[in-house]
């Protein structure tokens, strides 16, 4: 062993030892998992020299055969798992192996609940990786050096996973990284030839380049050990060259936790091979679950990407639109030049092409999905629904397909579930009916039981209930669908078209006629507040409602301008009343202006509380009430 020397003591980042401890104790029941994580890392070592030795072939150090090789020794009960990748500098030891690189590592920590089973869930959102190492190693021995630098430059680390590691300057010859776990009691049987030949045939089997193990040769008697020969254990081809037919399940699922860095299984995949006058293979992948910085746009997202099986980009953003950035999986092209980087790809006419196919692939998968799997893809929407909310904004060409996909709550629906898509609303509607009906709030409390529903209560039409943040932003982005145009349900004035007979509107009109003195009364009362007063067509039961100017903004759209620090345009509210409830009847009849005006105002404020608004003078209202409480108490 060479002398060590700076050599130093450093201890993890939190969020490591959180982890540390987390893995040791949570993912007990799954402990071979380790070396699928370390062969995946070694994987990509190797991808990442092959990549750079592209511009400066001299990193291959006259060692162009990449490998990783597993070998283990039963009596000193060690694994060691070899590369001979880009490896990692001092730097790099302490930077990667002592810290999370992540986005999303404080909401990671704010989800643990300290309950095993649900947290092993959570770290297989957030990926494994080298730490895995320690499920089953007591202590943990890095050797690494960068390609590229002097033997002299390489580093030992080593840990024994509690809450420090040692980092030290050694002498290494070979380029690439060394890991030799030391075996914790009770986990000999990893120190096997053919345990970890099984377990490398069960998870690693798609990495595309030899994984090899030491050949077992029986030795002879009396005559010398022999010399170590090695042999490939795995099939070491690209999963995504193979034809569709020759592939497992069960591989596609283990090659997207290698490239998706999770360890449950995708809800979904699709593999394709395009040939003509563009040329290339995609493997894409729906997670089971969002990763925690799904709402984070600015966070790395991507494909991997390939040029004809070589590794070039670990997170290709320009391959799918971002509302699609949860999809993970790989893309190889045939026509794109090894050299292209971030800058080129953003101008390649030949990328907005592959973008095009490759999103209608990835819309067709969940088209599919939502068809033929209808709970998976309740599971799909939950996790990932406003996320594809964006996509209407984004992506003009495929709004009608991505609104096919979307997923609402309604009045026929369960408490609040987005389960009703808009063909399955079409299907159910109305004879007659000509409109998508939709109603924006900020809960499903306050626009289940909203007063703009009571006439489709009545005439048995479904509304869609909308409650996300992002919906009434959605909805100015669709405009229809199958040729059904939207209506908010609270905006403008409320026309059923068809659904309404003939006496039934002839009738309003003569009610709207015989209340134009009340109209004119209820103006002058209520004044600046609101900018027109009339006869409502949408209320059976409630006296009074507010009603969105058709050009104004909605209160959510409102809300989310003023978070973001931007200038609200004003708008007044329509103040619509029920001329056959009773409250409204006495009104009529209220011969005191200034009791009138009160009881204006209150019912103004009733209305606005109804609609989920915050009062603009709540003390003025309670004075109001208040007044009128004594009066009728008297």
């Amino acid at each position: 062993m060479s002398v060590e020397t700076q050599k130093e003591t450093l201890g993890f980042q939190t969020e490591v030892k959180q982890l540390l401890h987390l893995m040791i104790h949570s993912l007990y029941s799954n402990k071979e998992i380790f070396l699928r994580e370390l062969i995946s890392n070694a994987s990509d070592a190797v991808d990442k020299l092959r990549f750079e030795a592209l511009s400066r072939p001299e990193l291959l150090e006259g060692g162009a055969e990449l490998k990783i090789r597993v070998s283990f020794d039963k009596d000193a009960k060690t694994v060691t798992l070899e590369d001979n990748g880009i490896g990692m500098s001092r730097e790099d030891a302490i930077t990667h192996l002592g810290t999370i690189a992540k986005s999303g590592t404080a909401d990671f920590m704010k989800h643990l609940s300290g309950d095993q089973k649900k947290d092993s869930h959570l770290i297989g959102q957030f990926g494994v990786g080298f730490y895995s190492a320690f499920i089953v190693a007591d202590k943990v021995d890095v050797f690494s050096r960068r390609a590229g630098a002097a033997a002299s430059e390489g580093v030992h680390w080593s840990s024994k996973g509690e809450g420090d590691f040692e980092v030290a300057t050694v002498e290494k010859a070979e380029r690439g990284t060394r890991i030799v776990l030391h075996l914790k009691s009770g986990e000999d049987e990893f120190a096997d030839g053919w345990r970890l030949r099984n377990i490398i045939k069960k998870y690693s089997d798609h990495i595309a380049l030899p994984i090899e193990l030491p050949k077992e040769v029986a030795a002879v008697e009396g005559e010398e050990q022999p010399a170590v020969e090695w042999e490939t254990v795995n099939r070491a081809s690209a999963l995504w060259t193979r034809p569709r037919t020759e592939i497992k399940d069960e591989e596609y699922q283990e090659f997207y936790k290698h490239v998706g860095h999770d360890f449950e299984n995708p809800l979904s995949w699709s593999h394709n091979k395009v040939e003509g006058k563009l040329e290339y293979s995609s493997l894409l992948y729906v997670p089971a679950r969002a990763p925690f910085d799904l709402y984070q746009r600015e966070a790395p997202k991507g494909l991997k990407l390939y040029v004809q099986r070589v590794f070039v980009m670990d997170q290709a953003e320009s391959f799918l639109p971002l509302y699609l950035r949860f999809i993970k999986g790989v893309v190889d092209s045939n026509d794109l030049s090894l050299n292209v980087s971030r800058e080129i790809l953003q101008k390649d006419p030949i990328i907005d092409s592959m973008k095009s196919a490759l999103t209608k692939r990835v819309l067709d998968m969940l088209e599919k999905l939502a068809k033929n799997e209808p709970e998976q893809y309740k599971s799909f929407w939950k996790n990932f629904g406003q996320v594809m909310k964006e996509g209407p904004a984004e992506d003009f060409a495929n709004k009608e397909k991505i609104a096919g996909l979307l997923r609402f709550a309604s009045t026929s629906g369960n408490e609040g579930e987005q389960v009703v898509g808009l063909a399955e609303y079409l299907a159910r509607a109305k004879e007659g009916q000509d409109k998508i009906y939709y109603l924006t709030g900020e809960t499903y409390a306050q626009v289940k039981n909203s007063p703009h529903l009571e006439v489709f209560r009545k005439k048995g039409i479904e509304v869609l209930l909308l409650t996300d943040r992002i919906d009434e932003w959605l909805m100015s982005y669709l405009s229809d669908f199958d040729g059904k145009s939207f209506v908010d349900v609270a905006r403008g004035d409320l026309d059923l078209g068809n659904l309404d007979s003939e006496e039934d509107k002839k009738a309003a009109e003569e009610v709207a006629k015989s209340k134009e003195g009340l109209v004119e009364r209820l103006k002058t009362a209520l004044g600046d507040s609101v900018a027109e007063v009339r006869v409502s067509h949408r209320l059976t039961d409630s006296p009074a409602i507010l009603a969105i100017g058709e050009q104004d903004l909605g209160m959510q759209m409102r809300q989310i301008l003023e978070a973001s620090g931007q200038k609200v345009p004003e708008s007044k509210p329509i103040f619509e009343f029920n001329p056959a409830h009773p409250l409204i009847e006495k009104l009529d009849n209220e011969q005191s202006d200034e009791r009138f005006g009160d009881l204006s105002h209150i019912l103004f404020d009733q209305a606005a509380l109804a609609a989920g608004d915050s009062l603009k003078d709540p003390a003025a209202y309670v004075r109001r009430l208040n007044k009128l409480l004594v009066e009728l108490s008297v």
